[in-house]
């Protein structure tokens, strides 16, 4: 099987041909490295020469598709003319060889190379002057290190340098991967916020309004239907209100819109005279204590609010109590409702309200739970029960 040669790079084809043609313009005016009577001049004359001039022309071809090999066949070539008179062209063709071998080869290359050559640079200073004696062997030393130390010098300072660059742009790029995935979390995150914000605020006065109409509707009384479109146009009103808050919040731009959007556990009085306008019998037990954190103080508001919105639509006749009380360290919410089966007019639910109560309990690293649980009561049956437990100190709401 042939074996099949790796395709040159265009740059590389340049060099080799321009390497080539130097050359042979010094071999036609005849300009050499060393005169013809030099011991280490086997091969006098103009002609011998040529063969390592075109070798290591033929290896720049390969200084990128194959560094090493390019410099091992590019060393026997340089050996070669050595034995000639000598060609400079063919001197600097293959100190860039070293250096493309350090700078395009594998990273073995590029640590050993630099090595070896500072060894036979310090050789070739050393060894001539200790047999000799003669200062003038230290040039031997010097030639040694300007053909391969220093193009080994070189690329190994080049290729540190590009794999920096390379490292840099990889962590530029890292970095700005990590910042778009935090601004799409950041997105999601307040997108959620707003869905829980929008739904607590409008829901529970959409809620009483679908079920006043719906009994306005049903009922051919004209006392009931005036009082239910009272209960209507109130809760409009209200639901209005709340909407056009929440839309002054996402217009604002200076950023301080904090405590407009974030009720306290001293408005839920107003919230359970709002339940039992709309026809619910709401017994308030509280008793959370003082200095509670903001987030905790919206969570539980948040939470009573869906829970009172969920009795009207879903609870059967009966009491709901709401109770908050401080225990360990954690505020507890709960909200019992009569559970079952109910003739008087419900309104449409999506469950949106109970994954909303459960997100902004998670978020604060507390607990929920909502279901049809036994009543402990002298009555007996089943009621709806919601429960919430959120930690207090600072550590739980990081």
């Amino acid at each position: 099987m042939a074996v099949r040669l790796p395709r040159p790079r265009r740059f590389d084809v340049y060099a080799a041909s321009a390497g080539l043609l130097g050359g042979l313009l010094l071999w036609g005016i005849g300009l050499g490295v060393r005169p013809a009577d030099e011991p280490v001049v086997l091969f006098d004359g103009r002609w011998p020469l040529l063969a390592p001039l075109a070798v290591m022309a033929g290896c720049e071809l390969l200084r990128r598709a194959a560094p090493r090999t390019g410099l091992l066949i590019g060393t026997v070539a340089l050996v070669a003319d050595t034995l000639t008179q000598g060609s400079l062209v063919t001197v600097i063709m293959y100190t860039d060889l070293i250096y493309a071998a350090v700078l395009y080869g594998p990273p073995a290359s590029a640590r050993r190379i630099p090595w070896i050559t500072g060894l036979l640079t310090v050789a070739s200073t050393l060894v001539p002057f200790a047999v000799w004696r003669v200062p003038e062997t230290l040039l031997v030393g010097v030639a040694v290190g300007v053909v391969s130390f220093a193009p080994a010098s070189t690329g190994l300072i080049v290729r540190n340098h590009r794999e920096a660059a390379d490292a840099a742009l990889l962590r530029a790029e890292q970095t700005a991967l990590l910042a778009e995935m935090d601004r799409a979390q950041a997105v999601t995150a307040e997108r959620s916020r707003m869905a829980r914000e929008l739904h607590d605020m409008v829901a529970n006065h959409l809620s009483a309004i679908a079920i006043h109409s719906t009994a306005a509707l049903s009922l051919d009384d004209a006392a009931t239907t005036r009082r239910a479109l009272g209960v209507i146009r109130e809760n409009s009103v209200a639901g209005l209100a709340e909407m056009r808050r929440l839309i002054g919040i996402l217009r604002d731009q200076g950023g301080d819109t904090g405590p407009a959007a974030a009720p306290t556990l001293d408005g839920l009085g107003a919230l359970v005279e709002g339940a039992r306008a709309n026809g619910l019998d709401v017994t308030l037990d509280t008793a959370p204590g003082e200095n509670l954190p903001v987030p905790v103080e919206l969570a539980a508001y948040r939470i009573v609010q869906e829970s009172l919105t969920n009795a009207l639509k879903h609870a059967s006749e009966g009491t709901v109590l709401v109770r908050l009380d401080r225990h360990e360290g954690a505020l507890r919410v709960e909200v019992t409702s009569p559970y079952g089966d109910r003739d008087t007019p419900r309104a449409p639910g999506s469950g949106a309200g109970l994954v909303g109560m459960r997100e902004r309990a998670a978020l604060l690293h507390g607990t929920f739970e909502a279901g049809a649980v036994a009543d402990p009561g002298p009555a007996g049956g089943k009621i709806w029960a919601v429960r919430a437990t959120l930690p207090l100190t600072e550590g739980d709401l990081a």
